[in-house]
Formats: C-alpha cells, sequence, structure tokens
C-alpha cells in the first residue's frame, strides 16, 4: 500500500508509517501526478481534494487532520466510492482558547469586565458550545445563532443573526457552505456590518469567506469604530494587507493550532483509516509533561488579570499577531511564503488542562471560572 501524508502533520510517521510506502510531502505540493500510483491521502486544510487532484489515481481513501471539508469535494468522493474521514472536534478547545486570549486581550487594555458584555457566538457546534460555557460562567450575556441547529432544536435558545451581530463580542463558527438556506459565505458583508455597534470586538476564527474581507476593509477605511481580530483570511496564503494593516490582531489561521488539536487530529484519521483497513491499531500518540505548568494567582486580582496571568503562560495571542506583522515589507511571494511557514513551524502551544493555579484563600466563584477552563486548581 501507498499513502502521501501531508509532512506538516505532528506525529504523521509515527501513526502512518506502519500502513505501507509513505510520501511526506507539502500540502501544497501534493500533485495529480504525485497521487497516480497511491492508495491513501491524509491532508491539511490547504490541500484542496477534487477531482482535479484525484482523476485516473488510486486513491480510495482521504483523511483530513482538521475539522472542517470545505476543501474536501465531498461530492467526488462520494460519486467515485472514495471513502473520507475528518477530524471533528479535534482542536476545538484550542479554537476557544484562542478566542478567548483575544477577548482577555481588550479587557486588560480597555479596562473592561467580562460580566458587563454581551457576546454573540455564530455557529453552536463544538467550539461555540465550548465558548458559551466559558462566557456564561464569566457572566457575559450569551446570544447564540445556528439556523440548522434551531430549526431541529426543541429548546428556545437561538437568536437571530442580526440580533448576534448587535453584541459587544462577535465571533464566528461556521463551516464554509458555498449556496443553499444554510450560505455562510460573505455572511457578514456591506449590507450588515453597520449592524456593529461602536466599540464592539469581531472576531473570526473559522473560515476567511465568511466575512467578507473587501466589505470589510472598506468598512474600517471610512469609520473603523469597533476592534477586529482575523485568524482567516480570503485568499489565504495570499491574504489582503492593506485589511491586515486595518485589524487590531492578525494571526495566520493559527486557532486551532495547539499541540494536543494537531495531535487528536492525527489519532482520529489513524483509527478512521486502521478502520477502513480493518486493521489493528497499535500507535498512541505520547505528548511530553509541560515543565512549569504552576501558576501562581493572588485571589485580590479581577478575574480578567487573573485569566491574562494564565493565558500569558498558555498562549497569548499578540505573539502571533508580532509574527505576522513582519510580512509587511515583504514582497507578494515573500508574504505567502512566510504565511506558510508560521503555520509549518508553529511554536509548540499547550492547551489549559496542562497546568494548574495555585491559590491562597481561594475564591470559590474564580474556582468554579478556572474549572471550566480545565486547569487544575490547588488552594
Amino acid at each position: 500500500m501507498k499513502l502521501v501524508v501531508d509532512e506538516n502533520i505532528v506525529q504523521g510517521k509515527e501513526a502512518f508509517n506502519s500502513f505501507g510506502e509513505v510520501i511526506f510531502l507539502g500540502g501544497r505540493k501534493i500533485t495529480n501526478e504525485v497521487l497516480s500510483d497511491v492508495d491513501v491521502l491524509i491532508v491539511r486544510s490547504i490541500t484542496n481534494v477534487n477531482e482535479e487532484l484525484l482523476k485516473n489515481t488510486k486513491v480510495k481513501f482521504v483523511g483530513t487532520a482538521t475539522i472542517g471539508t470545505d476543501h474536501i469535494d465531498l461530492g467526488y468522493l462520494k460519486e467515485n466510492d472514495i471513502s473520507f474521514s475528518s477530524a471533528a472536534v479535534c482542536n476545538s478547545y484550542s479554537v476557544a482558547e484562542y478566542v478567548l486570549s483575544a477577548i482577555t486581550y481588550f479587557a486588560n487594555k480597555d479596562n473592561f469586565v467580562f460580566s458587563d458584555k454581551s457576546i454573540g457566538i455564530i455557529g453552536y457546534g463544538n467550539i461555540g458550545t465550548k465558548l458559551a460555557k466559558i462566557a456564561t460562567v464569566l457572566g457575559m450575556k450569551v446570544v447564540i445563532n445556528d439556523p440548522p441547529k434551531e430549526r431541529v432544536a426543541t429548546n428556545n435558545i437561538f437568536s437571530s443573526f442580526e440580533e448576534a451581530i448587535k453584541c459587544d463580542i462577535i465571533t464566528f463558527h461556521v463551516p464554509l457552505n458555498f449556496d443553499g438556506i444554510d450560505k455562510t459565505v460573505h455572511m457578514l458583508n456591506a449590507t450588515n456590518l453597520n449592524l456593529i455597534k461602536e466599540n464592539a470586538i469581531l472576531i473570526n476564527s473559522s473560515r476567511g469567506p465568511v466575512v467578507s474581507n473587501e466589505d470589510l476593509e472598506e468598512k474600517l477605511k471610512q469609520n473603523k469604530n469597533f476592534s477586529v481580530v482575523l485568524d482567516v483570511w480570503e485568499q489565504e496564503p495570499n491574504f489582503n494587507l492593506e485589511l491586515f494593516n486595518l485589524v487590531d490582531i492578525g494571526t495566520p489561521h493559527i486557532a486551532g493550532y495547539s499541540y494536543e488539536g494537531k495531535v487528536n487530529g492525527t489519532q482520529m484519521i489513524y483509527e478512521a483509516l486502521s478502520d477502513y483497513l480493518g486493521t489493528q491499531k497499535i500507535w498512541t500518540p505520547k505528548l511530553a509533561t509541560v515543565e512549569e505548568s504552576e501558576i501562581e494567582i493572588s485571589s485580590t486580582l479581577s478575574i480578567e488579570a487573573i485569566i491574562k496571568k494564565i493565558l500569558d503562560k498558555s498562549y497569548n495571542i499578540i505573539e502571533d499577531d508580532e509574527l505576522l506583522r513582519k510580512s509587511v515589507l515583504l514582497s507578494e511571494k515573500e508574504k505567502e511564503d512566510y504565511f506558510d511557514s508560521l503555520r509549518k513551524n508553529y511554536k509548540t502551544r499547550r492547551e489549559l488542562n496542562n497546568f494548574q493555579a495555585l491559590f491562597n484563600n481561594a475564591d470559590a466563584s474564580i474556582v468554579e471560572i478556572l474549572k471550566t477552563l480545565r486547569l487544575k486548581i490547588n488552594s
């Protein structure tokens, strides 16, 4: 058996070498010619898997070590009897912590408290539900928009898209749907951008085209009266540099790039391939223990300051923004290569469940919040 595996899949060699001959390639270097005699293809989100890539190849199993599937032509796979598996859920905590880091940054910079804010969560799947739980324990008013789930819901927890984008914080967690009743391409556009209130925070860590980059750029040029955090961009890696210079925080599509999220994705596709082939599952991932995982917390600090201190240890979003800022003086080709290199060579980022908060006389409400964030508590 012959496999092609994206070389940037974490622990990919350990997971897939036992299946047969494996070729490891960069995701943008996987071509139809390369796949001519290949049986299994394992990719990430930067490889578009469609008829152009797979026509006249032997590929009968495709796996993507990502939660999204908009880079996969699922219809073509089904028509050609090609098995498929994605890694849904694998990095949902990572994305939730990315969003929390962004909100915490603004809370400390602009001196606001979490409990004074409303948050519009657009998309109530694996990530949105985790964020809603976090926002609720922080005291925020949570407004949820998810029409597909609302249509089958037995409870009345959903609100309109317009209500969600009128919140103090707006965060997108939807799949990229190009058409139909639940189309998400350019959900946020020139028509509804004006509904965003002054001093709001807009966050997109789902897919770039969910927000019209052109319309957002024009809006910010005319009147930049709200803050913007973008992790995803239209036409990556050729992202809109003019828009980047207008946003408050910009990162290179790494919201889900925690080490745990990446390893979870590898494990899920490994297990799916094992099930497809009917082979024994002999590989299990190994995660190193986090050194210096203890964080001393003073109970006299505000919850906004406490979470900032914790995230400074685990994940500080500004560090990723500062790295991408270095691309502003590069040529077009250099900028694209640099965007990809930031993803390929991304630091080892560990999730909050690896850390322990050390307290003296911890307040019960603070303990509840940190437990919701999955921290270990020693008080």
